[in-house]
């Protein structure tokens, strides 16, 4: 445990270990036991039980530098992730999202414009609405252009966790790995790589909802594997569930361009964040059968089965590189700050 004198640094956001144990040591403790899921469980969001049915609610704070980027910007990467929150919890028809903004002095008013106009395409594509918020305006200087901090709630059936996997089950990826945070990173670079390198930035919820509907109950963990990558995300899983986790090299989908700048910058794609991917853990008897369900929908179409769980290092990840097998360590803090 990190002592008084400790300062907050920039590892402590970025979704490894030093980010966990600060939320852990100093946060948890806010929440009392709930008839649910509530903050203790660290999972992508809560959930309250109604009746026979479950309110699931998640918030995310959003600081992009820079607000534009390949394929998205700062508004619909807010509406992306909350939808995406929702959605790997097992609700996939959010009622609704609340938008905070705190904005800086001197912004330009249609940069503001064009943000509103992305929050509301990307909404639609969810299915959804922003349906309150609120507006702060700082000083110059006391603030990094924009910050948008958007909530969303949503029914559900049945409540999937990051929790839930087992020895045997399968790892499923939902698409191609890395995409949004090095395609932020070289355009704050400014760095001119060959090939289309474009933020991954989309709502997942109707993907889910299709995996879900293959599955059925054999769909039985998932997460949304944003700050940290896939490596925070199946280490995360991992040490919840108690199994280790053995990941195929080969089989990990990740684009040239990503694989190029990830090389250029000394960046492995797997711990770099993704913004409109989902990880699902599924009995084996559903693996192929929640694979061809992905592969049919637009954003499901790079989906690949990559991993297997064990009995053995509980809590750890296992890459198999087809020659050898090593741990993959859990990094302390992303080398990417400021990427969501």
């Amino acid at each position: 445990m990190a002592g008084p004198g400790e300062r907050i640094g920039l590892r402590h956001g970025a979704g490894g270990r030093a980010m966990r144990e600060l939320v852990e040591e100093v946060f948890a403790s806010l929440g009392d036991e709930v008839d649910g899921i509530g903050l203790s469980a660290l999972d992508d969001g809560a959930a309250l039980r109604l009746g026979d049915r479950f309110l699931v609610l998640t918030t995310d704070s959003h600081v992009v530098h820079p607000i534009f980027f390949p394929g998205g910007d700062i508004g619909r990467l807010a509406v992306c992730g909350t939808v995406n929150d929702l959605a790997v919890m097992g609700a996939t028809e959010p009622l609704g999202l609340t938008c905070a903004v705190v904005i800086e002095e001197g912004f330009l008013r249609a940069d503001l414009e064009r943000i509103r106009d992305s929050m509301r395409a990307a909404c639609a594509e969810a299915g959804t609405t922003v349906v309150t918020g609120d507006t702060k305006v700082m000083g110059r200087g006391e603030l990094d252009g924009i910050i948008i901090n958007t909530a969303g709630v949503a029914l559900c059936d049945r409540v999937v966790t990051d929790a839930g996997l087992e020895v045997g089950d399968r790892i499923i990826v939902s698409g191609t790995l890395g995409d949004h945070g090095l395609a932020v990173m070289t355009r704050r670079r400014d760095l001119r790589l060959e090939g289309d390198l474009a933020s991954d930035v989309a709502p997942v919820n109707g993907l889910v909802r299709a995996a879900l509907k293959a599955a059925g109950e054999d769909l039985v963990a998932m997460k949304d594997p944003t700050r940290g990558g896939l490596s925070s995300a199946l280490h995360e899983m991992a040490h919840k569930a108690r199994v280790g986790i053995v990941i195929e090299e080969a089989r990990l989908p990740i684009a040239p361009a990503v694989r190029a700048a990830g090389e250029i910058l000394g960046i492995d794609p797997l711990v770099v964040a993704n913004e409109g991917k989902a990880v699902l853990g599924v009995r084996p008897r559903a693996a192929e059968r929640v694979l061809a369900a992905l592969r049919e929908h637009p954003l499901g179409r790079s989906a690949a089965i990559v991993g297997t769980c064990i009995a053995e290092r509980p809590g750890n990840l296992i890459l198999d590189t087809g020659l050898g097998k090593r741990l993959v360590a859990e990094l302390d803090g992303e080398p990417l700050p400021r990427i969501c």
